[in-house]
């Protein structure tokens, strides 16, 4: 019987974006301890898992179309089901979730929002982001893929590609550089010109600190 997958993707507010631009080697740490860890414990506790073990993969990322802006997430593949275990630990079967339900989203998000907290409180960031922050509703994503193929087609290029290609860059001289980026829903692409200096540091943003594992299993 076929496997069905799911795209699970977490998100930060703004304000914590900031804070893991700057702090990068511990806030990419606490963003996928805090994340893996809410699949772990929410999945433990969803009725269609009990007793299971589960196994995902999850890939971080933080370009956009525009290599300007910085929008650090991480996107999860998980399958929807997962190893059932006997009271000694052994695998015995295998159990699936429903076709097109892994967690409840709210539960998900609630987790995650409070093992994310104390995941920055440990490296001692908690105190760099507004405290109103905490009362926003964080953005996590749980969406079907089926047999997940094409999600992993879809996240290949964030493996082994860095935020803009040399074929999208049209233009440099002395002091600026012209690139293409294709807005999200649309089919125009468009060609901004940016100050060298700006475009070096936009690019930069993107490369991770010396060491830093992008995929997590």
């Amino acid at each position: 019987m076929p496997v069905h997958h799911f795209l699970v993707t977490f998100t930060v507010p703004r304000e914590i974006s900031s804070v893991l631009r700057i702090h990068q080697r511990e806030g990419y740490r606490s963003l996928l301890d805090a994340s893996s860890q809410s699949i772990r414990d929410v999945g433990a506790a969803t009725k269609s898992l009990k007793g299971c073990q589960l196994g995902f993969f999850g890939v971080l990322h933080t370009w956009g179309r525009d290599p300007a802006v910085y929008h650090p997430r991480i996107h999860y593949v998980v399958p929807g089901g997962g190893v059932k275990l006997d009271d000694n630990g052994n695998a015995i079967s295998w159990q699936s979730t429903p076709k097109n339900f892994l967690f409840h989203h709210d539960t998900l998000v609630r987790v995650y929002q409070a093992k994310l907290a104390d995941e920055l409180r440990a490296c001692e960031l908690y105190d760099r982001v507004p405290a109103s922050v905490w009362d926003k509703k964080f953005v996590v994503d749980i969406q079907a893929v089926g047999h997940g193929l094409a999600t992993l087609k879809y996240l290949a290029p964030y493996v082994h590609r860095v935020a803009l290609s040399d074929k999208r860059i049209v233009a440099v001289d002395d002091s600026s550089v012209t690139y293409t980026v294709r807005p999200s829903k649309s089919k125009k692409t468009v060609t901004p010109t940016v100050q060298g200096k700006d475009f070096v540091e936009a690019f930069a943003q993107h490369v991770l600190p010396a060491g830093l594992q992008k995929i997590r299993h």
